[in-house]
């Protein structure tokens, strides 16, 4: 049962918070629904809506975002506008956060798998003091017990960051494939690529079998046929109730052609 909702005016008074027991929130569009379901701990919430970690700063071309940054606030960003406004609908954007879509369980968390394409890191604070991790770590491994405070990435070139994501209503559903990547190219062939799936395993996917085909050659229909067909070995879908592990993998090659491709 839930017994204290603390609202800490800085990131230390956060953070001892937390190591006392307490569980962070941002916008609790995930946490407030998964209590009134389960009705079960945490007993003692942290909310970050006044520690001051809200806000976007630009320092030169990297972007930093703080973790407690609602989804509304970035959606006009020339690089995250197409993501965040895959996500949800406005009012739940205008309470979840950044750095709580991280944290979001697959095939949620759709601006997660952009910043891994985006090669994004999160900075994180605990007790010890502050360090940074790539969010590609933070999202596929057992995430560190230390306080998400900023997300940053460096502003790609323009026309490189693509991103798709398939769902079943453009509102309130979750994805069946997400595809987001980061493709450069020169003299007519790509010379570098990372590339992000969401909605096809367990946890975000780095395809990195799709990147590896990619390189070197064209971005042609023909390429992109090969670099699926290689990131079938590195998908692991489910079932749920939006679709079948069948039909994700089913339609993964015609997203990642859409997304890579535009067609």
């Amino acid at each position: 049962m839930l017994t204290d909702v603390h609202v800490p005016d800085d990131v230390p008074a956060a953070v001892s918070l937390i190591a006392a027991g307490g569980t962070a929130m941002g916008g609790g569009t995930s946490l407030m629904p998964w209590l009134n379901d389960y009705a079960s701990p945490p007993t003692t919430l942290v909310s970050l809506r006044r520690a001051g970690l809200s806000g976007v700063h630009l320092g030169g071309s990297t972007v930093t975002i703080g973790a407690a940054t609602t989804l509304g606030q970035i959606e006009n960003d020339e690089d995250l506008n197409p993501v965040v406004r895959s996500i949800a609908s406005v009012p739940v954007r205008n309470l979840a956060t950044v750095g709580g879509n991280l944290f979001a369980h697959q095939p949620h968390g759709d601006l997660a798998v952009a910043l891994v394409a985006l090669d994004a890191r999160v900075t994180l604070f605990d007790e010890t003091g502050t360090r940074e991790l790539p969010v590609e770590d933070f999202v596929t491994a057992e995430r560190p017990a230390a306080l998400v405070t900023a997300v940053a990435f460096d502003r790609p070139a323009p026309g490189t960051f693509k991103y798709l994501k398939a769902a079943r209503r453009r509102f309130n559903s979750v994805s069946i494939v997400t595809v987001a990547a980061t493709i450069t190219e020169s003299d007519g062939l790509v010379t570098g690529a990372r590339v992000a799936l969401g909605g096809v395993a367990p946890t975000i996917v780095r395809a990195r079998a799709v990147e590896a085909a990619l390189i070197g050659g064209p971005l042609t229909e023909a390429t992109v046929r090969d670099a699926a067909q290689a990131g079938l070995a590195e998908i692991a879908p489910a079932d749920d109730a939006y679709a079948s592990a069948w039909y994700r993998t089913r339609v993964f090659p015609v997203h990642l052609r859409r997304a890579l491709l535009g067609h």
